[in-house]
């Protein structure tokens, strides 16, 4: 029970940090620069805000698949991962 409350806490904390992160992320890089994509019949543009917005919050799912990776690994019971 201790180890699934701190597993719990855990991924509260990094998704938090995540979305903190996130949105100043968008809230400090401007809207006007990112990078633009021809293509033959269309032009897409991306905005730096928006492609960091999705990086911090893909990058707190990997960690939160991570962490629950080594805890269904350690309850397998390798030992060794604590």
């Amino acid at each position: 029970m201790e180890l699934t409350v701190q597993l719990a806490f855990r991924i509260a904390i990094v998704w938090a940090a995540g979305f903190l992160l996130a949105v100043a992320v968008r809230a400090l890089l401007p809207d006007q620069l990112g990078f633009t994509f021809t293509q033959a019949q269309a032009t897409h543009f991306v905005s730096f805000s928006r492609l960091g917005f999705w990086t911090c919050l893909l990058a707190a799912l990997t960690v939160t698949a991570l962490v629950v990776f080594r805890a269904m690994i350690s309850d397998l019971g390798a030992g060794s991962l604590q």
